[in-house]
Order: structure tokens, then sequence, then C-alpha cells
């Protein structure tokens, strides 16, 4: 038995190989696999998608916003691992109540995020094979702050839209863009996810715009609403799972966006640039 300190503050005490897992973050589902632990989670919700054959024939426990607290006591977890964003806190609760073993996680930060992976790592059992994934994204975050930056990019990156919302400071996607040479024109928000306008954002004189697939799926469409606000700005398609899936997708995350702010990726089929012109 260990003891783990959780995002919630709570002295948690894990089985030294728990054995039947539920996990209800997709970023993390996607580590347990990739740490080869895979064969140990008894049920995640219908968002947890990566990897696919893994995930496919798991039991399903609901949304990571609806979570069905009965079915996950049914599937009688030794491990439960939730998130302070993405599962809704009278869930958690339930299932702490229930008297099974919870462990919340609430990464804001690429390092946080990277030291995360380690701590799951250990709660699974597989610290090896963790340190891996973890050990490969501390060395991106090392090339890209060894790097001679040029000036940051003003980024502007939307995450929902009816209304439209995009992200402030304290959040991963923040950190991540600023890591890889980004500056977030909605960095001085009050919020950690502002409701803002087109023309706002636009007033803010952003040199990118990223429009992620997830978890808003934006496309060619919406970039033409972008135009009209900003007419001449650049115009990115963005793979939304490399933006704000933090688990072992970290290190190409940093490589991607980096390319992308430098302009130096030039896969179309990653990448769609538009200008007012088009």
């Amino acid at each position: 038995m260990a003891v783990y300190t959780d995002a919630l503050g709570r002295q948690v005490e894990v089985d030294a190989r728990p054995e039947r897992i539920v996990s209800l973050v997709p970023s993390l589902t996607e580590a347990l696999f990739a740490f080869g632990a895979g064969d140990r989670v008894v049920g995640v919700t219908r968002y947890c998608v990566e990897p696919a054959e893994g995930v496919r024939e798991k039991p399903k426990v609901g949304g990571t916003k609806n979570v069905g607290v009965a079915d996950v006591i049914a599937l009688a977890p030794d491990l439960v691992i939730a998130n302070v964003e993405e599962n809704r806190r009278c869930d958690v609760d339930a299932l702490i109540s229930a008297g099974l073993t919870v462990f919340v996680t609430y990464p804001r930060t690429v390092a946080g995020a990277i030291a995360e992976l380690r701590v799951m790592g250990q709660i699974a059992g597989m610290p090896a094979a963790a340190e891996a994934i973890a050990g490969s994204a501390d060395a991106e975050v090392r090339d890209a702050l060894a790097d001679d930056r040029p000036p940051p990019v003003r980024v502007f990156c939307p995450i929902w839209r009816n209304p439209w919302m995009t992200i402030g400071p304290d959040t991963y996607i923040h950190d991540l863009l600023r890591l890889c040479g980004g500056e977030n024109v909605y960095g001085d928000s009050l919020e950690r996810y502002p409701v803002i306008t087109l023309g706002d954002a636009a007033g803010r004189e952003p040199d990118v715009v990223m429009l992620p697939d997830e978890p808003y799926r934006f496309g060619q469409g919406h970039a033409k609403e972008v135009i009209a606000a900003a007419p001449g700005v650049r115009i990115l398609l963005v793979d939304g799972r490399r933006l704000c899936w933090y688990g072992p997708r970290i290190a190409d995350a940093i490589r991607y966006f980096r390319g992308l702010l430098r302009e130096e990726t030039d896969n179309a089929s990653e990448i769609v640039g538009l200008t007012g012109k088009d």
C-alpha cells in the first residue's frame, strides 16, 4: 500500500498494483495503455477513445460530465482516476462516499502534466514505462527552453463556439503554447476560460488564430467567420488532441506546435493555412 496526495489535497491509499482501474479521464486512459496497464482498465467513459482498439470493448460508464456512478460502483474497481476539470465534483464525491479509492488529477502546466504522468505510472505499478514517456517529454521541454527564441507569436485559440470561449492563464493549453513560442492574447484574462467575441479577439491583434478540432470541432466554415472579423490573419486548423490531451502526447505536441508557430510544419494533412484573400 502506498499513499499519494491528489489534486484535492487528499491522502489517497492505493494498492501497490491496482488490478481493476476505472479511468474517467481520456488523456489518462490513453496513458494507462501506453504504460502497458491497459489489461487492468475495466471501465472508461465514452470520451475515452484512445487507443481505439484497446478501449473499444471496455465497459463505458457514461460521459466525463455525467459519470454513471452506479455503473462505476458495479465494476468494483480498486482505483478510479478522475479530474477536477473534466469530471463533476458531485460525481467524484459520490464515488468517494461509496468507499471507492479515487485519485483526482488537475494538471495546469506542461511541467505539472509531466509530473502527473510519473505519479500515474507509480500508482499503476508501471514506473519505468511512465518514466520513458515522461523523460521524452522533459527532453522536448528542455529543447524548447534552450532554443534561441524569436519574439513570441501572438495566438488566439478559441475552444468553443456559441458562445465563443478561449483559454486564459493557469491552463495547460496556455502553458503549452507559451512553451512553444506563442503568446496567448487572452493571457491577461481574469478567467481561465473567458467568454469572448470575435471582434474583441481581433482587437487584440493576434498573429495567428488556431482553430482546434477538439473540444469543439472547428473547421473551414468557422475560419470564414474569423476572417470576417480579422481579415488577413493567419489561420491554422490544428489537432485538438495534441492541444489538450496531456498524457503520452506531450512530447509530440511540443514538436508539433513549435513547428506551427515557427512556420516549419508543411504537412497539409495536419495544417491548413487561410488568409483573408483565400
